[in-house]
């Protein structure tokens, strides 16, 4: 029961996860509903990823910064599950 909660919430972040990398691509307006779902998401994202941001910092590509953290912490999660 616990496990299958676990999993679950687990599971669930993810998807939070996945929706903040989404909409991280976009310039979003201030006046803009997204605004707020976005502002959410960092609330919920930015202090998870900002641990692994310390530890790894973005990979520069050209003039280009690609952010790995979050594909760190998905990998780190579905590990998790694997385990459970």
């Amino acid at each position: 029961m616990i496990i299958t909660l676990i999993r679950f919430v687990l599971q669930l972040y993810i998807l939070v996860l996945l929706a903040y990398s989404v909409l991280s691509w976009f310039r979003l307006s201030y006046d803009s509903p997204w605004r707020k779902v976005q502002a959410w998401l960092a609330m919920a994202c930015d202090p998870v990823l900002n641990r692994v941001r310390r530890v790894l910092p973005p990979a520069r590509i050209g003039g280009v910064g690609i952010d790995l953290s979050v594909l760190v912490v998905f990998v780190v999660i579905e590990l998790v599950i694997a385990l459970l």
